[in-house]
């Protein structure tokens, strides 16, 4: 996302940059270290100073997202933006290292080539569209590249790849959407607010230092970091251990003296080895859920005629 509401999308491309802000306007050449866990001890810190009224969530967000750009994208990457118009993106490819622009908008910048055309969302799967409503400034895709691959392909007039399917529809993909959209309407809604700033959702694939947890919320008091992992086609020791080094960060990296981490795993399924893995593990509870899915005759939608 290249400034609030793709602001700056038409800009980029036309200038062949991608950038960051987050308030930092000084020259960051050779200041970024090799692990953005390292880069957020020092910077998480000087952001709450510039921005006193955010809070650490936000200042760690920021600060891993900023290192991201800034020196986690490799070169040969490929990135998608949203253009700043309903149902368009731009693609390109990373080609050159951090510089700093002090002059321009988004000064933290890295060269980008642009890939001609645009890509519709309409096109999408629907997983990726799912990944792509992420709130903040950076996501990951390299879970979709075949898809992504195929998409550059055509809009560059080529064919698509062979084997690709953009029907593919998988139930499980689409649950932390659903999950997000209709959080108030569970039960960890009652007790439980997903991390936002301001009006951007920034608890849905918060960063760590292992990869991106599904879901950071803090309950209302204000008392209780709640991580949900959503499993779904890992083995059930995995999702476990997953979700107690998502905790554990948290614990280190993000909660306050004074505040406590609880983990929340949900399934499709009951799992016994969940269960029993979760015995030792009191701090982490465990929810199914269910899908409800029926075919009605008209009539019964209507009212008989």
């Amino acid at each position: 996302m290249l400034g609030g509401k793709s602001a700056y999308a038409v800009e980029c491309r036309a200038q062949g940059f991608i950038g960051t802000d987050f308030d930092i306007r000084e020259d960051l050449t050779g200041r970024f270290p090799d692990k953005w866990r390292d880069f957020n001890r020092e910077w998480v810190p000087h952001f709450l100073q510039i921005n006193p009224e955010k809070s650490k969530v936000s200042a760690g967000l920021a600060s891993g997202q900023l290192w991201t750009v800034s020196r986690g994208l490799a070169l040969g990457d490929v990135i998608l933006s949203p253009t700043g118009k309903a149902g368009e993106l731009f693609a390109g490819v990373i080609t050159g290292d951090y510089y700093f622009s002090p002059d321009g908008p988004l000064p933290h910048r890295r060269p980008v080539e642009w890939i001609p055309g645009v890509i519709l969302r309409e096109g999408l799967t629907a997983t990726l569209r799912s990944s792509l409503g992420y709130g903040a400034t950076v996501c990951e895709l390299t879970h979709h590249s075949e898809e992504i691959e195929s998409l550059i392909s055509l809009s560059e007039g080529g064919d698509p790849e062979p084997g690709s399917d953009p029907a593919v529809f998988a139930l499980e993909s689409m649950l932390e959407e659903f999950l997000v959209s209709n959080w108030s309407k569970t039960v960890l809604g009652k007790d439980y607010d997903i991390f936002t700033d301001g009006d951007e959702v920034i608890g849905r694939q918060y960063p760590t230092d292992t990869g991106p947890m599904d879901i950071l919320a803090i309950s209302k008091d204000l008392k209780t970091l709640l991580v949900v992992e959503l499993k779904r086609d890992r083995a059930s020791d995995k999702v476990v251990g997953q979700i107690q080094r998502y905790m554990g960060y948290v614990l280190s990296e993000v909660a306050s003296e004074d505040q406590e981490v609880r983990g929340v795993i949900v399934a499709l399924d009951d799992d016994l080895r969940i269960r029993q893995a979760l015995r030792v593990a009191p701090t982490i509870d465990f929810y199914r859920y269910e899908v409800d899915f029926r075919l009605l005759p008209a009539s019964n939608l209507v009212g008989d005629v």
